[in-house]
């Protein structure tokens, strides 16, 4: 289970440390793809094969083979260097605005990677009140 958030720096080359602590449970090799909301998804093999598994379950409709599409041709194998480094793809880097300073997110099966200011301007809830409303709305407790 992928959990926790790490800040890190992205060179001028497009590589980046994978923080050690998702490295353990990633691999040595793993798959990056286009995420929601303008970040990447980071899944480690088995399961990004359980995620393809689901997508080609999905009907032949327009919609759904534009979904297909959307998250395999955005996909990119990284390896993982000597230095604890992966080099995310020019196409990757620049859905993401990665430019700079980067957020590593843990998010239980998958890591998300955002440009901090991305992020900093779309996760942000105005209190605690507001997060516990939405916990309710989904069923969860504390």
């Amino acid at each position: 289970m992928f959990m926790g958030d790490y800040n890190h720096t992205i060179d001028a080359k497009g590589r980046i440390i994978v923080p050690s602590r998702l490295r353990e449970s990633l691999g040595d090799t793993f798959v990056v793809t286009l995420g929601l909301e303008g970040c990447l998804f980071v899944y480690p093999n088995d399961e990004w094969n359980l995620f393809v598994e689901e997508l080609k379950k999905l009907p032949g409709t327009k919609e759904a083979r534009q979904l297909q599409r959307y998250f395999m041709a955005g996909a990119a194998e990284c390896e993982v260097d000597k230095q604890g480094r992966i080099l995310i793809p020019a196409k990757l880097r620049e859905y993401a605005a990665l430019d700079k300073d980067v957020v590593f997110l843990g998010m239980i099966n998958k890591v998300e990677i955002w440009s901090k200011e991305r992020f900093e301007q779309n996760n942000t809830f105005e209190g605690m009140d507001e997060i516990a409303d939405k916990m309710a709305e989904y069923g969860l407790s504390f």
